[in-house]
């Protein structure tokens, strides 16, 4: 076997060990407890709003994947299949924030209303029209 292939199946050998280490670090990589962690950034749910209208690319680097804690008004309260999402926006807002509930906090739904001022911590995923936030859980 000349040594050019040799060093070819040595770079394939690599390759895929490499390839292999990434996709076990990331498979592994532990979930993040909202409800323990303390949040990256705490805002109004409008400012969050604002931020994506107005320049959706800076957000995504300020916001994507961070624990968000945001404090409003709530628009909207939905409940389907035992998962919570509630809406906080303004009377002014085409869009809002969207917080799809931790099933452990959907029992807390009952005793919520629209219009009620509540603080909401959860992760950040991005902006369609809406800003959404994941893994939720209600502070107050």
């Amino acid at each position: 076997m000349s040594k050019k292939i040799k060093n070819i199946i040595l770079a394939i050998i690599l390759g895929i060990t490499g390839i292999i280490i990434i996709v076990n670090i990331v498979y592994n990589k532990p979930h993040i407890s909202v409800s323990e962690a303390s949040p990256d950034i705490t805002l109004v749910s409008q400012k969050l709003l604002n931020d994506f209208e107005n320049n959706e690319f800076e957000s995504n680097s300020k916001y994507l994947d961070k624990i968000i804690e945001v404090n409003g008004t709530i628009s909207e309260i939905n409940v389907s299949e035992n998962k919570g999402i509630i809406t906080l926006s303004d009377e002014d807002s085409m869009g809002g924030v969207i917080c799809h509930l931790s099933p452990e906090e959907h029992t807390k739904i009952a005793s919520l209303k629209k219009g009620q001022n509540i603080k909401i911590k959860g992760i950040c995923t991005g902006y369609l029209m809406d800003v959404i936030l994941v893994k939720c859980i209600i502070i107050n």
